[in-house]
């Protein structure tokens, strides 16, 4: 039997890529998320990361244990709410970044509509700047959203860093670089003409979307090259070559203070159906 305690364990490991950080997440020491992970090793024979001093990577058989992992804890947490009787109800207002519409989100969501099937859910996508300010007026419960390095709000869902995409086969021609991106405020746009810029590289907007859906429409017309989440290239776009790197961020869940009662219960089911189900984001996004 896999005991649930050993993969929740693994399961923030895995998403934090840190067992420091997966001890903070979980509220409990490293030794223990470490032993934890040995155990679940031993339980299945097999190594589930690669450990040095630098840094932690899932194996292959790691990558699998993750699906399993979300899985098996999915289905203990519909059992316990089934079998106890809670129910939580009442209104979620959810905000989630353009960058998550193309992957398995609505999985997650499904999965939560099937255990809480009396919470009524409020759906806005959008920048991930544009949702903060809806999260500080108070206009959002939830946000599952970008944050660059550094800004002391929300807990980290993963770490992440743009990349230049495009068309396949797609060819820079000496002239200004043709950027597509969303409009202002956007970090992957922030962060691509900042990298253009400080590399003394010329540049002009050949097309501006607000969604992810015409960004992605536009590269695979050849308009240009996007910087875009490493973990979630859209279907059909590949890396572009050549360009200076880009920055880091972060993938974080941020909490409105103002979220009492019935609000908070289903903002507790929400972060903890995403950050359960985070593996299958990254793993299972197109691309």
């Amino acid at each position: 039997m896999l005991d649930p305690v050993l993969l929740r364990s693994f399961v923030a490991v895995a998403r934090a890529l840190s067992f420091t950080r997966a001890a903070e997440a979980l509220g409990v020491r490293q030794s223990t998320v470490s032993q934890h992970v040995r155990r679940l090793e031993d339980v299945v024979g097999r190594t589930l990361f690669v450990r040095d001093t630098h840094s932690v990577a899932l194996t292959s058989d790691g990558e699998a244990m993750v699906e399993f992992a979300d899985t098996i804890l999915d289905t203990q947490e519909r059992a316990v709410a089934h079998f106890r009787g809670v129910q939580v109800r009442g209104r979620l207002r959810l905000g989630v970044s353009e960058d998550l519409v193309l992957t398995r989100m609505a999985s997650i969501l499904d999965g939560f509509r099937r255990r809480h099937p009396a919470v009524d859910l409020v759906l806005t996508v959008g920048l991930s700047e544009n949702l903060e300010s809806a999260l500080d007026t108070g206009d959002l419960d939830l946000i599952f959203a970008k944050r660059s390095p550094g800004r002391p709000r929300g807990t980290t869902v993963w770490r992440d860093r743009f990349v230049w995409v495009s068309a396949p086969g797609f060819r820079l021609d000496g002239g200004p670089v043709p950027l597509v991106a969303y409009p202002r405020p956007s970090l992957s746009r922030a962060s691509a003409i900042a990298a253009l810029e400080s590399a003394g590289l010329s540049w002009r907007l050949s097309c501006t979307s607000a969604s992810l859906s015409g960004l992605r429409a536009a590269a695979l017309a050849g308009l240009g090259v996007v910087a875009h989440a490493e973990t979630l290239v859209p279907d059909g776009l590949v890396r572009v070559p050549g360009l200076p790197p880009l920055d880091d961020f972060e993938f974080t869940l941020q909490t409105s203070r103002r979220a009492t009662g019935q609000v908070s219960d289903a903002v507790e089911a929400m972060t903890r159906a995403i950050h359960d189900s985070a593996g299958s984001l990254r793993s299972g996004s197109p691309g």
